[in-house]
């Protein structure tokens, strides 16, 4: 099997995991591609025994690896979006971040979900993109998103207004510091500390949810994914910021944003053992008495 690794940083104190996974793939007669600059931070900590293969474009990989392995938390694993693209090639997180809703496998899980991966004894999770639509093409052709399209004030205290339509008929205004435009997939990220509701994955729907809004009345709506969402900013700032996951652009006034769900889908890798709800009760700790 072809194994894809792909990390952004590296915790010392978390050697002996990352050893244990090198270790069970080798064990296991895997080839590895490793993301380049992360191989940089690991080769001089993490023995190797077999010849590593490398990346650092997404066409390296493109029909030549089975799995790829997000190394570290959420945001880590957001990033391994612009190197999947629209390939099917399934992810699996492994969490050696922080909260990890994405990441879902954690250290301690490292070989059982690795004797999954590599008897194939799991599903693949199918998450809807965002797509962005400028006629700028500001962000090339990395204008989608796994989580959600933000756009918020810079450099001001004074709100911005976002004006917001679904389908050609007129939403709303929203006088706020910013607007979240969230998939499934976000609805447990930045659009939950707004007050969004968590969606399931495979609900087809997305979230427009204003990012502390100056009418208290104002609340998150959930709109079909196969809405057609358009938006313009104005404030008395005459820049804003325009974010798809955790890539930023600069826009003005001038912009018209048309947000669409992306035609491609991203595969991640549910172990045999859990599912959405029992990872949102894990990271949020429901059902749990904490009176004491």
């Amino acid at each position: 099997m072809n194994i894809a690794i792909f990390g952004k940083s590296f915790n010392g104190n978390l050697i002996k995991y990352f050893q244990e996974l090198i270790s069970k793939l080798e064990d296991n007669n895997c080839n590895l591609y490793f993301y380049k600059p992360f191989h940089e931070l690991v080769e001089h900590k993490v023995k190797f025994n077999s010849e590593v293969l490398f990346f650092s474009e997404h066409y390296e990989i493109k029909n030549k690896v089975d799995v790829l392995l997000s190394i570290g938390g959420d945001g880590t694993l957001l990033d391994t979006i612009t190197l999947i693209r629209d390939s099917n090639i399934p992810v699996l997180g492994i969490n050696l971040g922080r909260l990890g809703f994405l990441s879902s496998v954690s250290k301690d899980e490292i070989s059982t979900s690795m004797e999954s991966v590599l008897n194939g004894n799991y599903s693949l999770d199918k998450r809807t993109l965002i797509k962005l639509e400028t006629k700028e093409n500001l962000f090339g052709d990395l204008n989608f998103a796994l989580n959600e399209l933000t756009i918020h004030k810079k450099d001001n205290p004074s709100l911005i207004v976002i004006h917001v339509s679904v389908d050609d008929h007129f939403l709303n205004s929203y006088w706020a510091d910013g607007l979240i435009v969230s998939t499934p997939t976000g609805s447990t990220g930045y659009s939950l500390s707004c007050h969004g509701p968590i969606i399931a994955p495979g609900s087809d729907n997305f979230i427009i949810n204003p990012i502390a809004s100056h009418n208290l009345t104002v609340r998150p709506i959930v709109i079909p994914d196969s809405s057609t969402i358009r938006i313009n900013v104005e404030g008395r700032n005459k820049e804003f910021s325009l974010g798809l996951d955790s890539r930023f652009k600069k826009i003005d006034s001038s912009f018209e944003l048309t947000i669409k769900k992306e035609k491609f889908y991203i595969n991640l890798i549910n172990m045999p053992e859990k599912d959405f709800f029992s990872t949102i009760r894990e990271k949020l700790k429901w059902g749990l008495d904490v009176r004491n």
